[in-house]
């Protein structure tokens, strides 16, 4: 009989750890995945799951080797059916969404596609067909939508990390109830091709994940060239000056102490009018894009109204009331709220808010679906109208044992920034406050908390940048990606055959490295690998930090063909049609 070696932490790095150590195979975690899903049983997760065979069949190296996960099933997987929760609206897909295509280019393994609110209308997480999967932390406390498959997966540790989507809030209000971590990029980071859209102009991909590192490692291979990793410092931190819970005490209370912890971060909290973000977000049901959202699906929902959940079908149809002019009108007010919301931003670097005010069950859910769904989405629905980035974070239980989250925004491009901060806070919970979180959320937070060695950054000139050939090294050493950067104008690059080789010289240009974060243990096992006339050196960058670094040796740059001009190595190889011969 054989023995399945035990997999204890999904997260990224445990992974890692655990394949360079040698402890498990990615045949073994995805083994161990299919079995914690069959015992579940039917819990409305999951409305496709691939055969472990296919799964098993497309093990490859990558930063995210080994690395099972989800996608909602309103994103396209070439050869599965996308339903968006509405069976007669089905159909195979015939192409995979990029955003999904680079997620299994990077090593990742699709499990299956998740439950989600119908069209991806409702933050509720009870509005579809194939069934309702509760939050694992409290029974009978919904997960919250529309994302709530994804969300759930992730919680009750079935996958590493799940895609959803987020126009009014659908990537943070599951997080805040199932007790994950929601990341939401800036608007446009990530590729929007291959989904069926709910607001189409507004729409983003999300990440559900155990920790903020692994909910930052997977936007970025996910984003367009987006740089996550932000600085330490004291921070601006907004609070609303109007806070409401809707009656919910232990919320309020929960809040409190959220606050008091990120003062106890050694942040400054400001006092902020919330009353603008707060007209923006009415406007997402109130105004021209409800309109929008009927036109992403609407021939359908008109044509075929018995196929389309009641509440869904009820909540759509009010855009076919909207007019031109209150169109223009809404598009008006909008830009006067971000102006004046704009001006909030010289004053705080970060806004914190609530993930949700309030909690609720399937049973009160089920009979007061549109109010409560209004009230689920009080601090959310502004973000995109706004062009906001937000990270969701577990911020414990309230003193009625239900779930509390912490949401931080900032301006578009601020990803870094609210992700670091959204990490120390975190960390910081973890620590201090563990009780009521269970299963694998337990789990995540005894990762999050091991005190490990300060990582340590190394900059990655080219066969180790992801995609190339050499990456699996760095991916077995639970390297993680922090984005692009560029040298100071100090360097020259030179094509040395099979890979690049930079040098410091007077005269030098920017050169784009890319940046990944790794321990001293492993940089000292990476340094063994690397053969002359390359090895490991201090870079400068452009804005002045000095970071480890592959350099050349001068002999070796003396006959090598100088390709500064081309200022990455990736662009060079492009240059010439693709990869050096091996």
């Amino acid at each position: 009989m054989t023995v399945t070696p035990e997999v204890k932490s999904l997260q990224i790095a445990a992974l890692a750890r655990g394949y360079a150590a040698g402890a498990y195979t990615p045949a073994d975690v995805v083994a161990e995945v299919f079995r914690r899903i069959g015992e579940r049983g039917d819990d409305g997760v999951w409305i496709t799951l691939r055969p472990i065979g296919d799964v098993l069949a497309e093990i490859r190296p990558g930063p995210l080797y080994g690395v099972p996960f989800a996608v909602k099933d309103n994103i396209d997987v070439a050869g599965l059916p996308t339903t968006a929760a509405c069976p007669g609206y089905a159909y195979v897909a015939s192409r995979t969404a990029p955003l999904v295509e680079r997620l299994l280019a990077a090593g990742a393994l699709l499990i299956g596609k998740t439950n989600l609110d119908q069209f991806a209308t409702g933050l509720s997480g009870i509005r579809s067909p194939y069934g309702v999967p509760e939050s694992p932390l409290v029974p009978g406390l919904i997960s919250g939508g529309s994302s709530s498959g994804s969300a759930v997966a992730v919680s009750a540790g079935l996958v590493s990390f799940a895609v959803g989507t987020d126009t009014a809030g659908s990537g943070r209000v599951p997080a805040a109830l199932t007790g994950v971590v929601g990341l939401k990029p800036s608007r446009g980071a990530v590729p929007t091709t291959g989904l069926v859209p709910a607001c189409a102009s507004l729409d983003c991909a999300s990440v559900f994940a155990l920790s903020v590192p692994d909910a930052v490692t997977t936007a970025g291979i996910m984003a367009d060239g987006l740089a996550l990793g932000g600085p330490a410092g004291r921070l601006r931190v907004g609070v609303p000056a109007q806070l409401e819970f809707f009656g919910d005490e232990a919320a309020r209370s929960a809040f409190d102490e959220t606050v008091a912890a990120l003062a106890g971060l050694g942040h400054e909290i400001v006092a902020v009018d919330f009353a603008p973000f707060l007209a923006a977000g009415r406007l997402l049901y109130e105004g021209p894009w409800l309109a929008e959202r009927l036109a992403g699906v609407g021939d359908f929902v008109l044509s075929r109204p018995g196929e389309v959940h009641p509440i869904t079908r009820e909540v759509l149809s009010r855009g076919g009331e909207i007019t031109g002019v209150e169109v223009f009108r809404g598009l008006a007010r909008l830009a006067e709220l971000r102006a004046e919301t704009t001006a909030t931003w010289a004053d705080i670097d970060v806004l914190a808010v609530p993930s949700v005010p309030a909690t609720v069950t399937v049973a009160e859910m089920t009979a007061d679906p549109i109010r409560l769904n209004s009230m689920l989405g009080h601090y959310t629905t502004f973000a995109n109208l706004l062009d906001l980035a937000a990270v969701a974070v577990p911020a414990g239980m309230t003193g009625e044992g239900r779930p509390h989250g912490l949401t931080l925004l900032g301006p578009s491009g601020s990803d870094g920034l609210i992700a670091h901060l959204a990490d120390a806070f975190h960390r910081r919970q973890a620590e201090r406050n563990p009780d009521g979180m269970t299963g694998a959320l337990r789990q995540s937070l005894e990762e999050v908390t091991t005190r490990a060695p300060e990582p340590v950054v190394l900059a990655v000139v080219g066969a180790h940048r992801t995609g190339q050939p050499l990456h699996p090294q760095l991916a077995a050493l639970g390297a993680r990606c922090q984005g692009l950067s560029g040298t100071a104008r100090a360097y020259r690059l030179y094509d040395l055959g099979d890979r690049p080789g930079m040098m410091r010289v007077t005269g030098g240009e920017s050169v784009e490295v890319e940046l990944h974060h790794l321990t001293p243990e492993a940089l000292g096992r990476l340094l063994v690998q690397i053969p002359a006339p390359l090895g490991l050196g201090t870079i400068e960058l452009s804005d002045g930090r000095l970071v480890h670094g592959f350099l050349c040796e001068s002999y070796a740059a003396a006959d090598a063909k100088d390709i500064t001009e081309f200022g990455s190595w990736p662009a060079y190889l492009n240059s010439r049609g693709g990869p050096p011969e091996r």
